[in-house]
């Protein structure tokens, strides 16, 4: 069953349009990868499905038009967004950012710690205060908490040192065998994303080029869409 649909996703800022016409779909528990070279859309097609800004073309979560609706609502919806750059509540603690995205459901701030057994060991220091690789594993703990439908994690492991860095794809893994959780990944890491995903959607200056099983992305197509 869909549970995201995009289909023709337009957006600007201001006078500049940045995309063109963006097809994404991601099924009930299935992972799917959006990715692309810097500047190709993809974060500016987050902003369109969590509704920070405005966008034309289809958008809907398991059939609901999300285009009426403030990103609060989205998000009430079933879409939880791990940002770009973390984002943490810096003065608060550990267990103050969980339990102030606290939405019923299986996530708890024990759950979480099961995941990422840090910030159960961490869950009294503020979170300004924690390295960037805890303060990742919070602002993925804290979108969990929403008990969202969607995860969607924009470049959630950049920047960290490499064994953060498999922590963070190892809970992912986790996350797809053992929750069924539906997540949109952006990530440059195509060895690791190849281990989780089962689609990828590439975008290129702001539109969908290619749409497939990760298996099948040969090396002409990701030198042409994906390399540096």
């Amino acid at each position: 069953m869909t549970l995201l649909e995009v289909r023709d996703l337009t957006a600007s800022y201001g006078v500049a349009q940045a995309l063109f016409g963006v097809d994404v779909t991601v099924a009930q528990g299935e992972v799917v990868a959006l990715m692309g070279r810097n500047g190709m859309g993809k974060t500016t097609t987050v902003k369109a499905i969590c509704r920070m800004i405005t966008s034309q073309g289809t958008l809907r979560l398991s059939g609901t038009d999300l285009h009426p609706l403030p990103s609060h609502k989205a998000a009430r919806l079933g879409i939880g967004l791990v940002p770009e750059g973390r984002r943490c509540f810096r003065d608060l603690t550990v267990e103050e950012n969980l339990i102030a995205a606290a939405r019923p459901g299986e996530w708890t701030p024990s759950t979480i710690g099961g995941l990422f057994p840090r910030l159960t060991e961490r869950k009294n220091q503020i979170a300004a205060s924690l390295s960037g690789g805890e303060q990742q594993m919070l602002a993925i703990g804290r979108a969990l908490m929403t008990n969202p439908r969607l995860l969607i994690l924009d470049e959630a492991t950049e920047g960290l040192a490499p064994i953060v860095r498999q922590e963070i794809w190892s809970a992912i893994a986790r996350l797809k065998r053992e929750t069924g959780t539906s997540i949109l990944l952006i990530d440059k890491s195509v060895k690791e994303l190849s281990q989780v995903a089962d689609r990828a959607v590439i975008l290129a200056r702001g539109k969908t080029v290619w749409a497939g099983s990760f298996a099948d992305i040969t090396p002409d197509i990701s030198e042409s869409y994906i390399g540096v």
